[in-house]
């Protein structure tokens, strides 16, 4: 059996560019991958020199200096406002940067904003282990939850964290805002406290109950009578889940119908003609500085 990968956090914050990007391509973390493309003049490093950013670490080094924490700075601003896709920077090192070299750095910085859905799954049982490993090879962020601790499987897969919580509301709790629920737990109390939590967070992209209409008129009035009003639980919890229409009960049939469900839920991407770095940015950027 193949030794299951380190996360980023135990490797360590020393580390080369390249085993940075690859843990934080498989953990869906947002990061920048900062790449000279172009030097002129006396520069601290050459072209295809890399460096990765987070929001609170850097790997590797394009030469240091106010260059270098001009790049950090240009990439952490982008991450914080969620961009994605690629752009191009310019770093006269004697200008822009303030450094004695005096030489002349374009920087191509690409962004990746982390996975594309936060997804939370309530239940180690047959459906979700399923979904696990439907999910596993999709750009999304796992947060899978159940209040036992011997059911969950042995393997490790990325982007997928494993919780023991016996605590339903502790558990909510942990989640990050925008999250997708899925509660599909082995017990129907535990899954009605689930939603009840799930509701009173407020800020969840949805919430899905695994289950029957009859099971979800039952959760309905104990919410009704918690103090929920009913056009919330009409409009905020889909019970059954999965696309409708959809036939079949085996476990992996539900996890297909429910991964389905899950894309169109998914965030529209826009797609614009023009990508990458802007074409006057280019002719900019490869157009060698005049000297006096």
């Amino acid at each position: 059996m193949d030794r299951p990968e380190a996360s980023l956090q135990q490797q360590g914050s020393a580390l080369p560019w390249h085993a940075a990007l690859h843990a934080l391509q498989r953990e869906a973390q947002p990061h920048a991958l900062a790449s000279v493309v172009g030097a002129a003049g006396s520069t601290p490093r050459e072209p295809g020199a890399k460096m990765v950013i987070t929001d609170d670490a850097v790997h590797d080094t394009l030469g240091g200096g106010s260059f270098e924490f001009q790049v950090i700075a240009c990439a952490r601003e982008a991450l914080v406002r969620g961009e994605h896709g690629t752009r191009l920077e310019a770093f006269p090192l004697g200008g822009r940067s303030g450094q004695c070299c005096g030489g002349y750095v374009h920087v191509l910085i690409e962004l990746f904003a982390g996975a594309e859905m936060q997804v939370a799954v309530f239940g180690a049982g047959h459906v979700g282990q399923a979904l696990a490993g439907l999910i596993a090879p999709l750009p999304w962020r796992v947060h899978w939850f159940d209040s036992r601790d011997d059911v969950f499987p042995a393997e490790q897969r990325p982007r997928l964290a494993k919780h023991h919580a016996p605590d339903p509301a502790a558990a909510v709790a942990t989640l990050p805002p925008g999250c997708h629920a899925l509660v599909m737990t082995h017990d129907h109390g535990e899954d009605c406290a689930l939603v009840d939590a799930l509701l009173a967070r407020g800020d969840c992209a949805s919430i899905g109950l695994i289950g029957s209409h009859s099971k979800w008129a039952s959760f309905q009035r104990r919410l009704r009578d918690a103090g929920y009003a009913q056009d919330r639980l009409d409009s905020e919890v889909r019970c059954p889940i999965g696309v409708a229409g959809a036939k079949g009960k085996l476990p992996y049939e539900i996890a297909l119908s429910v991964v389905t469900e899950l894309l169109t839920l998914k965030p529209a991407q826009s797609h614009e003609d023009r990508r990458g770095a802007a074409p006057e940015t280019l002719r900019e950027a490869f157009t060698p500085p005049t000297t006096e």
